[in-house]
């Protein structure tokens, strides 16, 4: 498919022209063009990403990151990330497609902000109640891997935790993986109590490994 001459990044990022964004990257320039056509802002300081969440064009979004790896957590200069941007105008489909892709829930702006924060200023109650749904189930997957994290370190388990310890901490994580994988629906709740029971069994062994030798 020809490519129009005025076609570029920043006007599919407005028009949602996923396809017009497809036939760019695929067809129209070399890979270095691609990626500094994509490191382009505007006035503001803004990329096509974040001018994409602006307008909540997911599929421009998707494409974006899937397709010409850009990256989904890039801020401008005042630390906006396309995830602040897409929570501050109430794109709850584009929040849920940077959180899929990646987007990291605690970066913050220059005021110390983040989207969860900006979704509240701006009263975006879908946004802010599906982000604190991500964070809660983030919280949940980032204890599992810091257990995990520390079995895989010999030098902090050796002779602190004997067999029985080890296969409790990897069936107790095996089980709250496959939790997550399997669930319909949970909610916030879910979630924190996963949390909490996966700490409330694993404390004893834990405890061992800061105990003094």
């Amino acid at each position: 498919m020809p490519l129009s001459a005025d076609k570029t990044v920043f006007s599919c990022a407005l028009e949602g022209d996923v396809e017009g964004l497809k036939d760019l990257i695929d067809n129209g320039w070399t890979h270095e063009a691609t990626q500094n056509i994509l490191r382009e802002t505007d006035v503001g300081g803004r990329n096509a990403l974040s001018v994409a969440c602006m307008l909540g064009r997911s599929g421009v979004v998707r494409n974006l990151v899937v397709k010409s790896c850009t990256d989904v957590n890039d801020p401008t200069t005042r630390g906006y990330s396309p995830l602040h941007y897409s929570a501050m105008w109430g794109h709850l489909d584009t929040v849920m497609t940077l959180v899929e892709l990646g987007a990291d829930l605690q970066a913050v702006n220059f005021c110390g902000e983040r989207a969860i924060d900006i979704a509240r200023r701006y009263s975006k109650l879908d946004c802010v109640h599906f982000l604190a749904w991500a964070e809660a189930k983030q919280s949940l997957q980032t204890s599992i891997t810091r257990v995990k994290g520390i079995l895989a370190d010999p030098e902090k388990v050796q002779g602190k935790l004997n067999k029985e310890d080890k296969n409790m901490c990897v069936n107790t994580c095996t089980v709250k993986l496959d939790w997550i994988q399997n669930v319909k629906n949970p909610t916030i709740q879910d979630f924190t109590e996963q949390k909490q029971h996966l700490e409330d069994v694993l404390a004893p062994i834990m405890t061992k490994l800061t105990a003094q030798n």
